[in-house]
């Protein structure tokens, strides 16, 4: 296991021994870092190699990928900055680590970029699973506040996507994930949605259908 300290992002890098598997990307949720979802994707693709960056957002001492306005309102133009910064590093670890585009399993705040990546860099990614994700972006189309560069709609041409939702989440409206899927469906992507009858936090019936799906790939 490498930890590396870029001008990117401080990340951790673990080499997979089943080159079959697709690497993962992981996308810790606020608070999180760089080893917080090491143990989950260990579990859920054990043989996967496995790339975790910390995000570079701070929210008091609490890492991020993005920055908020509100619980639940996010600094759109922010958003969009993060999200292509991300793509870049994404990009440049593949040539550093020689590996085909990963899958990415965010939680929470990772899974919002996760799905921002998605619908304005899609080429960085080779599918997602995304754990309590909600719409990144206000309207419907992704686009409305991204720049000029980003307004053509998103090639997701079947790529595979599962949604975790909570039933009970506090956090995030059944709407709001619903409109998400609406989102990445009408790009293309090939979207599995599942609710569980759990709050915001990860339950083992999550480790369960991430790994299910996982295999599958």
């Amino acid at each position: 296991m490498t930890t590396v300290a870029t001008t990117d992002f401080i990340h951790v890098f673990e080499e997979g021994s089943e080159a079959s598997r697709a690497p993962l990307l992981l996308l810790h949720g606020t608070g999180g870092d760089e080893r917080d979802l090491l143990p989950l994707g260990r579990m859920v693709a054990p043989g996967a190699s496995l790339l975790s960056p910390r995000g570079k957002v701070l929210e008091g001492a609490m890492p991020r990928f993005f920055r908020r306005l509100a619980e639940g309102v996010f600094d759109e133009a922010d958003l969009v900055r993060r999200t292509h910064e991300l793509a870049d590093f994404i990009v440049e670890s593949r040539k550093r680590y020689d590996l085909p585009a990963p899958v990415a399993l965010g939680f929470s705040n990772g899974a919002n970029i996760a799905a921002s990546l998605l619908l304005l860099r899609p080429e960085v990614l080779a599918g997602a699973a995304l754990v309590r994700a909600m719409s990144p972006f206000k309207s419907e189309s992704p686009f409305a506040n991204a720049p000029k560069a980003d307004l053509a709609k998103a090639d997701l041409a079947g790529k595979p996507v599962l949604v975790l939702s909570g039933a009970l989440d506090p956090i995030i409206p059944a709407e709001d994930a619903a409109r998400l899927v609406r989102t990445l469906t009408a790009n293309g992507a090939v979207v599995d949605h599942r609710t569980l009858p759990t709050g915001h936090g990860l339950s083992q019936a999550d480790v369960g259908l991430l790994s299910g799906w996982l295999d599958q790939l």
